[in-house]
């Protein structure tokens, strides 16, 4: 074994300290490390070591234990959690001469398996976990990658301790993500929906400078207001260093889901030009939370229209059930997901920014899906908690400050017709713009 390898020590290896372990070295601090059950060879190991168990081994790290990742059951848990100098801790360990007086490996697995979410609780009308309902949102620190912190702590401890081999700090990284409900406001509708909603306009709303606005952009005099991808793309091409992925919603229309007809010929032209400069994504429809099958039938889709392979997938409304709905995505061959966060709050709903492995709780194992979380999403800033842009702009940087500082990921949602400066929007292009220039990295990626 190379000596600049971290190895740690278990008593016994089970599939949730495995898949914690690889979580935080593999996944968040990019650390090589090997496990090992024997005494012996841990003591005799010379390079970084690190102990998880009941009491500490040599000079090692020592990190206690609880029980949470030596089970294999589904119960309620006590986690505990409470706050010290600004950093919050759960599962409180107790003993003299600790490295840690919480076990940070079963925090952090209750936190990004959303063991949580596995036990009975409400679902909001959407069908969707309730942010109110979690304990971070309960104890308030919702708005803070505490995992991520968790394994800041873990780096510093094992640097202190190994100074001539240690872990380098994280690379802080910018991924703006647009959602396409609808790719236009009033162009390539079809005669249908155009006279249908003129109609509206004129007998519903009364509203006749909407009508006379959609009939300029039928006729080429104005901008369909929805059509900002160029704005978008220039915008991401000007300030370099983050990365850009568009999520294309092809569901079929009904209710909630609006989208432009995908088998329109304008609607494929826009999707190959944003693929041009972008990733592409799925967004599956508001029905694929009832109807698996709709996932794999508008992968297909997108697919047929970027004759290439898709990977990355958002469902519409978030709609997000553990452990279905990410074994949907994986029966559908999809490798990446970015659903992992709160409609109606912002914050970090697993606990961490940094892209990490979906583990299935009910199966017990670790999966190939990757999760993106995603902590601020433009509607929520601006419908669910009904912010001024200038207040959304200060909401922005707090988080961007937060993910910043653990060298982690900020991840954004926002949708194409939100920056139309129209329909309420009015003062949100100064937004998106003042975050992508406070966001992006320092140096390009």
């Amino acid at each position: 074994m190379h000596l600049d390898m971290l190895l740690v020590h278990v008593p016994k290896l089970t599939n949730r300290l495995g898949y914690t372990l690889n979580v935080l070295l593999k996944h968040v601090l990019r650390v090589d490390f090997s496990i090992t059950t024997s005494e012996a060879d841990f003591l005799a190991y010379e390079g970084m070591r690190l102990c998880y168990g009941p009491g500490r081994l040599g000079n090692s790290v020592f990190v206690k234990n609880c029980d949470l990742l030596s089970e294999t059951s589904i119960v309620d848990q006590e986690p505990r959690p409470w706050c010290e100098d600004g950093r919050w801790k759960m599962f409180p360990v107790y003993g003299r001469g600790l490295d840690f007086d919480f076990d940070l490996l079963a925090a952090t697995f209750y936190m990004v398996s959303r063991y949580e979410e596995y036990l009975p609780h409400r679902e909001d009308a959407h069908g969707r976990f309730m942010a109110q309902d979690s304990i971070a949102y309960e104890h308030g620190f919702l708005d803070q990658p505490v995992v991520d912190q968790w394994a800041e702590m873990l780096r510093r401890q094992l640097n202190e301790r190994y100074p001539d081999q240690s872990i380098a700090p994280r690379t802080y990284h910018f991924v703006q993500t647009v959602d396409i409900d609808a790719a236009w406001c009033y162009a390539h509708k079809g005669v249908f929906r155009t006279v249908v909603g003129t109609l509206r306009d004129l007998f519903v709303r009364r509203d006749l400078p909407e009508v006379r606005r959609r009939w300029r952009v039928l006729f080429n005099k104005e901008h369909d207001p929805f059509d900002t991808f160029d704005y978008i793309i220039d915008l991401y091409r000007r300030r370099p260093g983050s990365k850009l992925i568009f999520f294309a919603l092809v569901a079929d229309y009904d209710q909630y889901d609006k989208p432009s007809n995908y088998l329109n010929p304008h609607t494929g032209e826009l999707l190959k030009h944003l693929d041009d400069y972008a990733s592409m994504g799925i967004h599956p429809g508001y029905g694929a939370l009832e109807n698996p099958e709709a996932v794999d039938i508008e992968t297909r889709r997108l697919e047929g229209i970027l004759h290439r392979t898709i990977s990355k997938a958002r469902y519409h409304f978030l709609r997000l059930r553990m452990p279905t709905s990410y074994n949907t995505l994986i029966h559908a061959g999809l490798t990446d997901d970015y659903t992992m966060g709160y409609a109606d709050t912002v914050g970090f709903r697993a606990g961490i920014s940094s892209p990490y492995p979906f583990y299935n709780l009910e199966r017990d194992h670790e999966t190939e899906l990757k999760i993106h979380p995603f902590c601020v999403m433009d509607t929520t800033l601006q419908k669910y908690l009904k912010l001024s842009p200038d207040e959304a702009i200060v909401a922005y940087r707090k988080l961007i400050d937060g993910v910043r500082a653990v060298g982690g990921d900020f991840c954004c949602i926002i949708h194409n017709q939100n920056l139309s400066e129209l329909f309420g929007w009015e003062g949100w292009r100064r937004v998106y713009e003042n975050m992508v220039d406070y966001a992006k990295p320092t140096k390009p990626r």
